[in-house]
């Protein structure tokens, strides 16, 4: 099972505990290879030329499967035609995080604060095209700001870098920055839910904050090459949908600040369809651009 971000990262443990599962059903370990690097289309391209024999499999977040599509003229691998897609797995809102030294305990405080200084704050991603960097774009725009962009190549080293004080703001998943906003490191806003999430019941939703529309979800979800058999493919949706009805995955996956998709596997085709139109809306509205 590839998991093209590093050890330790959300999607990694996530996979972690899928894996485990997993093998115990089909009586055969299953091994986590980490291949890192270019936001996740490193990893993501290199299932998209394995063998197609149910052997190999990613495990991966949003970006590589919907929005490094829209942004990159090269990616090397097509998700729509070089994947097919068997389930997904978990799915959490983002949350506005700030370095907990900002004089700042709102997004409208926020929105004051970073007016006041244009190009003076700076915010971290996990890469271009991430769902970090996109909605931070997104609220950029809404907002009127002026903000720099720092990318990097994990929500940890975000988290690194806004304790450093190097990046002040950031979208994270909430299981990479809830740690330190309990330790008082960082101070959570908001979160990108449509409603309040039962994650984070306490925190307004970026619409309460006066951001209509601005809404975003991480998800993590499992694929496998195109042109792996069928009866391989259904094997793993059954495996996984009654995986994600225990009550313990539940439990894990809350621990993490993820909830179960517990939704038809199946549907994952069509709900990357839906996220791509969506997510291509948001990016011609940020004016970005294509890149090799």
């Amino acid at each position: 099972m590839v998991v093209p971000y590093p050890p330790g990262s959300t999607p990694d443990l996530i996979a972690r505990y899928v894996s485990e599962k997993l093998g115990g059903v089909i009586g055969q370990p299953v091994v986590i290879d980490n291949r890192v690097g270019a936001g996740g289309n490193i990893g993501t391209g290199y299932v998209a030329r394995a063998k197609p024999d149910g052997y190999t499999l990613l495990f991966t977040i949003n970006g590589p499967l919907v929005t490094a599509p829209l942004l990159y003229s090269r990616l090397g691998y097509d998700p729509a035609r070089d994947f097919v897609p068997v389930a997904l797995i978990a799915t959490s809102p983002s949350v506005l995080v700030v370095d907990a030294r900002l004089p700042v305990r709102t997004v409208a405080e926020l929105r004051a604060y970073a007016a006041a200084r244009p190009g003076k704050l700076a915010y971290g991603s996990v890469g271009k095209g991430s769902s970090a960097h996109l909605t931070m774009e997104q609220f950029k725009s809404r907002a009127e700001i002026d903000l720099l962009h720092v990318p990097y190549a994990s929500y940890a080293q975000v988290v690194t870098a806004m304790m450093g004080g190097h990046v002040q703001v950031a979208f994270m998943v909430p299981g990479s920055a809830m740690p330190q906003v309990q330790t008082g490191k960082l101070r959570a806003l908001a979160v990108t839910a449509p409603a309040r999430s039962m994650l984070l019941p306490d925190l307004p939703t970026m619409i309460e904050s006066g951001f209509s529309q601005l809404e975003s979800t991480t998800w993590q979800a499992l694929l496998a090459p195109a042109n792996t058999p069928a009866p391989i493919v259904e094997r793993l949706q059954k495996i996984i949908a009654d995986l994600l009805h225990d009550d313990a995955t539940r439990a894990a996956f809350k621990a993490n600040y993820f909830l179960p998709a517990t939704g038809a596997v199946s549907l994952l085709g069509d709900f990357m369809k839906t996220e791509r139109e969506r997510w291509a809306v948001w990016i011609r509205a940020a004016n970005l651009h294509p890149e090799p």
